[in-house]
């Protein structure tokens, strides 16, 4: 049910062999820009001025929108090619949040990476072939996985296709299962996320994920937490977005202060 994604990858996955990023490990979880990238920020990264949503995440536009950096010393973005297309866009309260939030992961989760992946236009609006991240409140957050108990990342460098991963409902990866999803990751990496959103006048207001996975993630310590917060999951899904939500989690936010 992944393959029209296809349709929207294929100039993604052309350019890959011109920019593959290191395959990622928790001993070298810092990847250094290139030069093009590095520019790229500079000329893109936005003003001072406070951004503006207007709309919903499904109908709207990002006024002042703020570029995510590229990589940090425990994250970067997914894929080079989309993010030269300016698809790595926020609000600046966030942007504040997303990199508060790495500055707490790296405390709690000592040398593991994480990746971003699709964010908004550099205005907001359609973002093919996404149905919300339109006024730079919507994020995807790559899966974090484990192999044979331990925290796994070759997978962490296909770039535009790892949106094409597939997990059955026990979080095993299709081609392999040995490669599963780490949920007490995932389900801690939202909890500490949704902390410092509050701290930053945000909350998370719907969280997308294959709705087969919820059980899982609800049975670990954080994924308690999460549910007792009253985080919202999606309930409802059609058939191919809820197949498409497994190699990543959506989260939306919505503004609790200007």
């Amino acid at each position: 049910m992944k393959f029209y994604f296809l349709l929207f990858l294929l100039p993604f996955a052309s350019c890959q062999s011109q920019t593959t990023l290191p395959k990622t490990t928790a001993a070298s979880s810092q990847v250094k820009p290139n030069d093009t990238i590095e520019a790229f920020y500079a000329a893109n990264k936005g003003n001072d001025l406070p951004s503006k949503s207007v709309g919903t995440v499904s109908n709207g536009s990002l006024v002042n929108g703020k570029l995510l950096p590229f990589s940090g010393s425990n994250f970067r973005y997914f894929d080079t090619t989309s993010y030269l297309n300016k698809r790595a866009f926020v609000h600046d309260k966030l942007l504040k949040t997303v990199l508060s939030c790495y500055q707490e992961c790296e405390h709690v989760f000592a040398g593991h990476p994480f990746c971003i992946m699709e964010c908004s236009n550099e205005k907001g609006g359609k973002i093919a072939p996404h149905h919300t991240h339109q006024n730079g409140l919507s994020i995807d957050f790559m899966t974090p996985l484990m192999k044979d108990g331990k925290s796994y990342y070759a997978l962490d460098s296909l770039g535009a296709e790892h949106y094409l991963l597939e997990f059955n409902s026990e979080g095993k990866n299709s081609d392999d299962a040995s490669i599963q999803i780490d949920f007490e990751t995932v389900a801690r990496h939202l909890w500490i996320l949704e902390q410092v959103a509050r701290k930053n006048g945000l909350k998370i207001s719907k969280v997308i994920w294959k709705l087969e996975l919820k059980d899982e993630l609800f049975a670990t310590e954080y994924g308690k937490k999460l549910k007792a917060q009253n985080i919202y999951f999606a309930q409802n899904l059609t058939p191919i977005i809820n197949s498409l939500h497994d190699d990543h989690y959506h989260v939306d936010f919505e503004l609790t202060r200007d």
